[in-house]
C-alpha cells in the first residue's frame, strides 16, 4: 500500500487507515477481543500503518484493545486517538479544559502501551473552552514529546483557522462520502489553503453505500444508527437511488460498492485519508482493495453530476447529538 501526506504536516500514513471504533462501541455488541486483535493485525500485515481510536469508544477500551495489537510493531504504525468529552462518554457532555486534555493524554498513553500519540484530535470543539487554550495545551504536550501531531475532529472554518494559528493543525477528521458532500462547501478549501490534510470517518455511510444494507435492515438494539434520522426505515429507502448509483459504477468497474465509494474519496484530493471500519476480515480485504481502483476525470465528473441531482434525506444526527457538534 502506499503513503499519503497528510497536508503539509510531514504526517505520512498508509492511504487507507482503519477506524477501529466499531470494534468496541457505536455498531452494537463489541467484538470478540481475539477477533478483534486478529483483524488489527491483519490491516497490518496487508499494509495499513494508520490505527483510530479515541477516549470515547468505550472508555479506554478500544484503545487499550489497539495498544494490545500493535504492541509489538508500535514504531511502524501511526496511532490517533482523541479526547474532548466530560468523564469520557459522548452522553456526559464536552470538557476540552486544559487539565483534562492532559488526564486524557496520560490515560491514552497507558492504553496504548506507548509512550508518544502521534496524532491527538480535539474530538469535539468545546464552546465553553477557548479553542486557542486547546491548541496551547496540545502544543505543551508536543513540546514534552508526548504527542507528534494536533488534530480537530469535526470542527468548523473559524475553530480550524483559530487553532491553527496557535499550534499548526496536521489533519482534520470529520464525516465525508458519496452520502455526506457538506466538507465540499467550505471545509475542504479551508484545509487545502492551510496545509491541513482530511481524515474522512464513515467512508462508506455508515454501511449504506456498501449494498448490503436496505430499508428491511434491522440494526442491534446497541447500534446508534437507530436513532440516526437517515438511517430511518423510510429514509433508507428514500436514499436507495445514491446506492443504485455506487453499485452500477461498480459493475462497470469490475469492483464492489465499497471500493468505488473509497477509490472515489481518495480521487477528490492527494491529502485525503479514509478510515473505513469493519468488524469482519472479509470485509477489511475488501476496503484495501479499494486502493487498487483508479476512477478518471470524466468517471469523477459523471459521477459528480449524478450526485449534485440526488438530494438525500434524513439528517445527520437527531437534535440532542447535533447540539455536541461544537461548530
Amino acid at each position: 500500500m502506499k503513503t499519503r501526506q497528510l497536508g503539509t504536516s510531514g504526517l505520512a500514513v498508509s492511504e487507507l487507515g482503519l477506524g477501529c471504533m466499531g470494534l468496541s462501541h457505536g455498531y452494537g455488541p463489541a467484538t470478540n477481543e481475539n477477533e478483534a486483535i486478529a483483524l488489527i493485525r491483519k490491516a497490518y500485515e496487508l499494509g495499513i500503518t494508520f490505527f483510530d481510536t479515541a477516549e470515547v469508544y468505550g472508555q479506554g477500551a478500544n484503545e487499550q484493545l489497539v495498544g494490545k495489537a500493535l504492541h509489538g510493531v508500535r514504531a511502524n504504525v501511526i496511532l490517533a486517538t482523541k479526547f474532548g468529552f466530560k468523564n469520557g462518554r459522548n452522553t456526559d457532555g464536552l470538557d476540552s479544559r486544559p487539565e483534562r486534555i492532559r488526564q486524557v493524554a496520560e490515560n491514552s498513553l497507558r492504553y496504548l502501551q506507548t509512550d508518544y500519540i502521534d496524532l491527538f484530535y480535539q474530538h469535539r470543539v468545546d464552546p465553553q473552552v477557548p479553542v486557542e487554550d486547546v491548541a496551547g495545551t496540545v502544543k505543551e504536550l508536543i513540546a514534552e514529546g508526548k504527542v507528534k501531531y494536533f488534530g480537530m475532529s469535526e470542527a468548523g472554518a473559524q475553530s480550524i483557522r483559530r487553532a491553527h494559528a496557535v499550534q499548526p493543525v496536521a489533519a482534520l477528521q470529520s464525516e465525508y462520502s458519496m452520502f455526506w458532500r457538506e466538507p465540499e462547501q467550505e471545509i475542504m478549501p479551508l484545509l487545502a489553503e492551510l496545509g491541513i490534510g482530511f481524515v474522512p470517518f464513515s467512508p462508506l455511510g455508515k454501511g449504506f453505500l456498501t449494498g448490503k444494507m436496505t430499508a428491511a435492515t434491522e440494526f442491534a438494539t446497541t447500534d446508534w444508527r437507530n436513532v440516526m434520522p437517515r438511517f430511518t426505515k423510510e429514509n433508507r429507502e428514500a436514499n436507495q437511488t445514491v446506492v443504485d448509483l455506487v453499485t452500477k459504477i461498480a459493475a462497470e468497474q469490475n469492483a464492489t460498492p465499497a471500493q468505488i465509494a473509497l477509490a472515489w474519496l481518495l480521487a477528490q484530493k492527494p491529502w485525503i485519508v479514509p478510515i473505513p471500519g469493519t468488524t469482519k476480515l472479509t470485509r477489511l480485504e475488501e476496503n484495501i482493495g479499494g486502493v487498487d481502483f483508479t476512477l478518471g476525470e470524466e468517471a469523477l465528473a459523471t459521477i459528480k453530476q449524478a450526485l449534485d441531482r440526488i438530494s438525500l434525506q434524513g439528517e445527520r444526527y437527531p437534535a440532542i447529538l447535533a447540539d455536541l457538534q461544537g461548530r
